[in-house]
């Protein structure tokens, strides 16, 4: 991977974010809707989180920080190994999956294809009862994000290992994607995306993403992943 990332200019800091293994589904079914939830990983999905790691061991980082979520915990505890971090928080409830509230377990055709495609394009009133919006997460992965970003230097990486929705809602911000384009936003299981971050003059940052969606080539199955 090293040649296809440009290397850290000093004023710059770069978050690696890395999207947890397949899961076990409730049910054991893929396609079940699980987002919050703290399903486990499968055999495969630990492999995948270890690709990962493999992936990244040629990099400088100096923090990793991950969802509360036992998937993305284990998938940061092994870019972890090996590593002198910074003293600074493990884990952000702000990098929690996407809350389902009501359609925890339900897939989308239980759910609705009209009602699921209107959520998915941000439209208001479709966000499920005890669940949150899209604007919702966003605005919570963002907060939590300024917050890692705020704890390295310019010249320095971190590493957050999340979700789905937590990635796309990086990276959308970092494209000038709305709330309602995150779906269409690609990023399979334990891929790994790099966003580089320069302070504005005027507040703010100057995003660029410098990688989207790479998923290390560890001679692995194809992992199955049809609910979030």
């Amino acid at each position: 991977m090293s040649h296809r990332l440009p290397s850290l200019s000093p004023h710059l800091r770069r978050l690696y974010l890395v999207r947890h293994g397949e899961v076990i589904p409730p049910g054991g079914v893929h396609g079940v809707h699980y987002g919050d939830m703290d399903v486990p990983l499968s055999d495969l999905g630990k492999m995948e989180a270890k690709a990962a790691a493999k992936f990244l061991e040629g990099y400088d980082i100096k923090g990793v920080f991950s969802s509360p979520l036992s998937r993305a915990v284990y998938g940061a505890e092994q870019i972890r190994k090996g590593r002198e971090l910074m003293s600074a928080p493990s884990t952000f409830d702000g990098f929690t999956e996407l809350a389902r509230g009501a359609w925890r377990g339900q897939t989308k055709d239980s759910i609705g294809p009209s009602l699921y495609d209107s959520f998915n394009r941000g439209e208001p009133g479709t966000t499920p009862e005890g669940g949150e919006s899209l604007h919702d997460i966003r605005s919570r992965v963002l907060s939590s994000r300024d917050e890692v970003l705020s704890l390295l230097n310019p010249g320095e990486s971190g590493c957050v290992v999340s979700h789905l929705w937590v990635t796309r809602s990086v990276v959308s911000d970092a494209t000038g994607k709305g709330a309602g384009e995150m779906h269409e936003i690609e990023i399979p299981t334990a891929s790994v995306s790099v966003v580089d971050y320069e302070e504005g003059e005027g507040g703010g940052w100057i995003q660029n993403v410098v990688m989207l969606g790479e998923k290390p080539d560890a001679g692995l199955e194809k992992g199955q992943d049809l609910g979030n």
